[in-house]
């Protein structure tokens, strides 16, 4: 049977510039209590993004066919011809009117780096409960950074309903409460971050990693140019990265990923293929100024995940 797949979080209009230097050389760590700078960008796009619809546009390129939770504003015309395009399915998602659309603005400077300022908008209201006949063992959701109060329900209905789900707090780490965070993270399929993000969850929740592992059944840390690592109480899988083309741009490749991550999941994959495979789609992305500017088939995608790994997916 086919698995509902439910994405909450954001969408948003991201704005993206590229810095042709790095930050450190501009920011006087002495001076940090007074910083004051300014880079100087040549390159801008406008790109639809959104954590809700970077993931869902992932998966939809991977024949999945994920429902939105999520709210956007009276400015959301050309992004919703979109969706509509590519059976991105919005019909769960909540128009907030007079409120203009979520919006990010991101620098990046040429080691990766990032500094991004967000417009929360019509991210400000939630979206409000899924509907019951969505929810159940048959579905897998995934809670990235959104709408605070959507954070802190989601978690509970989907325990409550037996819904599997993928916790991923992200950037709203620094403003969920460590109440809210155990909440969150306790009776998860999944816990994924950054390795940054682990060490901030783990020193605010005051666990250590074993302990986080008796709460979640996976804990999965991307690690960048490094590749990543999928942690079970008793096994660890080291899952090397998949190689770009080039490095256009990293902004959404940890989106690809979790969409990769979602369709091994559900294909049943054993999980060392799983993350291959998050590795792969990840790559996309990367290669295109944008986060949802990629395209490729899944006979293209096993054609490069056999480039990667010398194995058939």
């Amino acid at each position: 049977m086919t698995k509902k797949i439910l994405v909450s979080g954001s969408l948003a209009y991201d704005r993206i510039m590229d810095f042709d230097g790095r930050f450190k050389d501009h920011i006087l760590p002495d001076k940090i209590h007074v910083l004051n700078v300014s880079f100087y960008v040549e390159k801008f796009r406008q790109s639809l993004g959104g954590t809700a619809g970077n993931i869902a546009y992932n998966l939809t390129l991977l024949h999945e066919k994920p429902v939105i939770l999520s709210t956007y504003g009276s400015d959301f015309s050309e992004y919703k011809k979109w969706c509509k395009m590519h059976k991105m399915d919005i019909s769960q998602a909540r128009r907030i009117k007079n409120v203009l659309t979520a919006s990010a603005y991101i620098i990046t400077d040429q080691s990766d780096n990032q500094i991004t300022g967000f417009f929360a908008g019509a991210m400000l209201h939630a979206n409000g409960p899924a509907q019951k006949k969505l929810l159940g063992q048959n579905s897998l959701a995934i809670i990235p950074p959104g709408n605070l109060t959507d954070m802190k329900k989601y978690p509970v209905q989907y325990k409550k309903s037996k819904t599997p789900y993928i916790y991923d707090p992200g950037q709203q780490i620094t403003v969920l409460t460590k109440k809210d965070l155990l909440s969150g993270l306790t009776g998860a399929k999944v816990f994924i971050s950054n390795d940054y993000e682990l060490t901030l969850v783990l020193k605010k929740i005051g666990l250590t990693l074993n302990q986080l592992l008796k709460r979640v059944e996976l804990v999965v840390t991307t690690k960048g140019e490094k590749g990543s690592v999928i942690l079970t109480k008793n096994r660890k899988y080291k899952i090397p990265p998949a190689k770009p083309k080039n490095t256009s741009d990293p902004t959404g490749a940890g989106d690809a990923y979790r969409a990769g991550f979602i369709k091994g999941l559900v294909a049943g994959y054993p999980l060392p293929k799983v993350g291959r495979l998050a590795s792969v789609v990840s790559v996309y992305t990367v290669e295109k100024y944008g986060t949802q500017t990629h395209l490729f088939s899944w006979k293209e995608l096993q054609r490069r995940y056999y480039q990667n790994f010398q194995e058939r997916l």
